[in-house]
């Protein structure tokens, strides 16, 4: 049998075979084929005595089988174009000219890589930014950037950018050219690293200059870092700014002037936060803001429009920086207030309470981590008489004792507003516990009292923890029948009672 190779098979049709089957011809000698029978011989053979010639034109088809072959079809026209559009969508993106299930076809198979000034204010759809960010970073909480996909990857984007930018090295219109992109999306930003410049070798110093200066001081002009006025005037919606001045994961080429925030900072700072006037979140956290930098800060944050919070812990303000935030609780609508971990002592104390006692719009204030002592927090404690807003109030860390628990528990049956109050880490001691015991079981309003290291009895923490448990039970009650809640207050009003 001898087989001759097949045709190709035509598009369509599977793949084909052809064989060419021919009996084997008889040998003479067991060498040589036999020749044809010659047409005159004596006599013809008989019929099945006759050699079987092969028919070279009769062919046998076998058709093999392709587990993995299928009918071929050919798409619709209306894939193959969105194909095409998928394909050239970076020079020619078409979108808005498709019908609405073409679009989502369309974003479907978009790569979430292409440039951003193709994208950025072309695409609104969600589940697009949600590849772009799921790709770009592994850790992606959007319920922090609003819930929006897209408002997240232009946020983090930017913020990446300002952590890398090098001042003298780094071209401006990197982060610039991004605000034509970005600026109807991005209402936060939040930098826990700003780079100084890069600072050149220094000359060797003469013999008989000093070396008992601390290492960087002389050095803050050279220290300027990014100046955020152009970027923050060009983000419309901008309302949260979280900054840090500093260097993270420096090593081994750590240095304090990594970690210095000079006086041109805090001056175009404050200018920037000032004409912002969207901004409802300020936070400038370990950056060792102290009080003259504080001050300036502050001082432009006067009768600002939108303001909410401030957020000025970890730095080393003292007593004059405090009267500076006492005075900005007098000249705005602030919300919260944190000085947590700073240097102000009972003066900046005293002032504090003294605003707050007639502030209205203030319903947190943290000042744990501070050195007030019990002159400033019986300061505070008399402002609770008087104040009908504040609901949070952090003294811990603060060096308070016995006298201002003995005040506090005079004040705690009168306030009506405190929901959560903080005294831990101080040295209130057990008789400080048992007086604070006795203002709280005439106290319906507080839900969370944190007395934790501050030498109080356990008895006197228990039956507090008893009394906080009625308080929340009351608040629950309070919470799930509110129609019956006001019925009994208006029932137990002496107007309304029957003599």
């Amino acid at each position: 049998m001898q087989d001759t190779s097949a045709t190709s098979p035509g598009p369509g049709s599977r793949s084909q075979s052809t064989v060419n089957v021919q009996p084997p011809a008889s040998t003479v000698s067991g060498s040589a084929l036999a020749p044809p029978p010659s047409k005159t011989g004596p006599s013809p053979a008989p019929a099945h005595l006759k050699p079987k010639v092969p028919n070279v034109q009769r062919m046998r088809r076998i058709i093999s089988e392709d587990p993995e072959w299928t009918l071929a079809i050919v798409p619709l026209l209306t894939e193959l174009c969105i194909q095409h559009i998928v394909k050239n969508f970076e020079n020619n993106p078409i979108l808005k000219q498709l019908l609405p299930e073409h679009q989502q076809k369309v974003l479907s198979h978009l790569p979430p890589d292409l440039p951003l000034t193709v994208t950025a204010n072309l695409i609104e759809d969600e589940s697009y930014w949600h590849r772009c960010c799921v790709k770009r970073w592994p850790v992606c909480h959007v319920a922090k950037h609003g819930g929006s996909w897209k408002r997240m990857f232009f946020e983090r984007h930017l913020e990446g950018l300002l952590k890398l930018f090098i001042p003298g090295t780094t071209d401006p219109n990197v982060i610039l050219d991004l605000l034509p992109l970005c600026g109807n999306y991005v209402r936060r930003i939040q930098v826990d690293q700003f780079l100084p410049p890069v600072r050149l070798p220094t000359p060797p110093q003469s013999e008989d200059q000093s070396d008992s200066g601390s290492e960087g001081e002389g050095n803050e002009p050279e220290k300027d870092h990014y100046q955020l006025e152009t970027l923050v005037a060009g983000l419309k919606h901008l309302e949260e700014l979280d900054l840090v001045y500093g260097v993270k994961d420096c090593g081994m080429n750590f240095e304090w002037n990594l970690f210095l925030f000079t006086f041109r900072d805090c001056q175009s700072l404050a200018a920037t936060i000032k004409a912002c006037h969207t901004l409802k979140i300020f936070r400038l956290t370990r950056s060792k803001v102290d009080d003259d930098k504080a001050r300036i800060l502050i001082r432009s944050l006067l009768d600002h429009p939108a303001l909410e919070e401030l957020d000025l812990s970890h730095n080393l303000i003292g007593d004059r920086g405090a009267r500076a935030a006492a005075k900005l609780l007098s000249h705005s609508r602030l919300r919260v207030l944190s000085l947590a971990n700073n240097q102000i002592r009972a003066p900046g104390a005293q002032s504090l309470a003294h605003a707050v006692a007639h502030n209205t719009n203030l319903v947190s204030l943290n000042l744990r981590l501070n050195c007030i002592e019990d002159e400033g927090g019986q300061a505070i404690a008399h402002a609770l008489e008087t104040n009908k807003c504040l609901t949070t109030l952090h003294l811990g860390g603060n060096e308070l004792s016995e006298p201002t628990a003995t005040l506090l528990s005079q004040v705690l049956p009168m306030n009506t507003t405190l929901i959560s109050l903080n005294l831990s880490c101080n040295r209130i001691g057990p008789d400080g516990g048992k007086q604070l015991l006795e203002g709280m079981l005439d106290n319906k309003t507080i839900l969370e009292f944190d007395l934790r290291l501050s030498d109080v009895s356990q008895e006197s923490e228990y039956l507090i923890g008893q009394a906080l448990h009625a308080n929340r039970e009351a608040a629950r009650q309070r919470t799930l029948n509110p129609g019956h809640f006001m019925s009994s207050i208006t029932n137990t009003c002496p107007e309304n009672s029957v003599v």
